[in-house]
Order: structure tokens, then sequence, then C-alpha cells
């Protein structure tokens, strides 16, 4: 069983900073342990083993147990993939370049944690949720708040507001299930592959542009060449 490192400095902090790294070691402990192994092949001890906490201080912080815990780790999931996402696509003026460049991302860090650490999110959720609605819930609160990152960048960028929509959804729903068939085929290939087919969806969006109000249905061409982004 992987366990996390013992911050050395601890003796250090004052009892308030003891307190909020205990909690955040339980929920980095709780989002490696059911990646690997799902919601119900994770338990409590196994958890506050791998935390270097007791399973006194996990239910200190999460009494409501597993279950509650499982709710903060979507929760950190999802934070942590608006993070990264919403950081690629501040720093790249064009998103399908950004998306070309997340997916690597996401691609390089499966691949550095030896094919384990997936999408908390879906690995904490999956087999779970059906039966847990505060799970199911958090699940689809962080599916809606991803698609919601993506669409605001599409639409900024100039792609019509209904397109948008509906292009942050495939975004997302490839973007999980490419991450799935990476870390089952221990293989990079279906990320890479993903952000190849979904840069090139974007791409064609953004060539197309936004219709202007009002447009009629003869001046498709001469609205197509008005609103292209690239030469």
């Amino acid at each position: 069983m992987e366990e996390l490192p013992v911050d050395t400095a601890q003796e250090q902090e004052s009892p308030s900073e003891l307190l909020v790294g205990t909690r955040e070691r339980i929920v980095r402990a709780a989002s490696q342990l059911m990646q690997r192994h799902g919601y119900d092949g994770t338990g409590i001890k196994q958890i506050s083993v791998t935390a270097n906490a007791t399973a006194g201080s996990v239910y200190h912080f999460f009494p409501g147990g597993k279950q509650e815990l499982a709710v903060a780790v979507i929760r950190s999931g999802e934070q942590e993939f608006i993070d990264e996402l919403g950081a690629v696509m501040r720093a790249e003026s064009d998103p399908a370049e950004a998306l070309r460049i997340f997916t690597a991302l996401l691609a390089d860090g499966l691949h550095a944690s030896g094919w384990h650490s997936g999408c908390p999110v879906a690995a904490t959720a999956l087999g779970a949720s059906s039966r847990l609605p505060d799970i199911q819930v958090a699940a689809a609160e962080a599916l809606a708040h991803w698609h919601e990152v993506v669409f605001e960048r599409l639409k900024e960028a100039g792609i019509d507001e209904e397109e948008a929509r509906g292009l942050a959804h495939t975004v997302i729903s490839t973007l999980e299930g490419a991450e799935l068939a990476a870390q089952l085929s221990r293989s990079r290939e279906p990320l890479d592959l993903a952000g190849k087919h979904l840069a090139r969806l974007v791409d064609g969006a953004l060539r197309v542009g936004p219709a202007p109000v009002g447009g009629g249905e003869g001046d498709g061409g001469a609205r197509g060449a008005a609103h292209r982004h690239h030469p």
C-alpha cells in the first residue's frame, strides 16, 4: 500500500495549520486509494494508514464516514481539473491547441502514475453513484462545472453559443472516455488521439464562426469567410 510522506514541518505548524494539513492528507489519501480500488474497495482503515492519521481523525473531519469523504474527493478532483484546464486555456490563445496540450498533460500524468491515477471523480463515483445520491450529485455537478469552463472559453473565442455548448459536452465526454481507455490499455494513444481530433473539431468551429443576426440563407459563403480566425 502506498503511503503519503509525513510532513516533517508539522512540529512548527500552529494547531489550526495541523488540522488543515490532516484533512488534506486524508482527502488526498482517499483519492489515491479510490482511484486504484474504487469506492467499495477502499476502507477507512486503509485511508487513515495511508494519510498517516488515525481513524478517529477521519471521522472527526468526516462524521458521515466514507460517503462524506468520497464527496470531498470528488470536489477536490473537480477543482484540480478546473485549475489545470483553466491554466492551459488561459495560457493558449487558440482553444484548439489548448485542448491538444491538455490531453497530452493528462497522458503524461497517467503514464507517470503507472496508469493508476485516472480521473478521481469517475473512479470514486462509478459503482457507488447509483445507490448513494450524494455521490451522484457531486459527480454530476463536477461534470457540469467542467463543461462550463470549456463552454465559456469556446464562446469567448468566437464560437456560436449553441455550438459552443454542444462542443463543450463533446470535449468533456471525450476526455473522460479517453482517459479511461488510456488507463485500461496502459497506453497514452487514446488521449493523444482524442486531443488531435478535439482540436480539429474546435478549429472547424472557429473557422465557421458565429452567424450574424438576420443573416440569410444565401450568404453562407460570405459569412464563413468574414469570420475565419485562421488564414
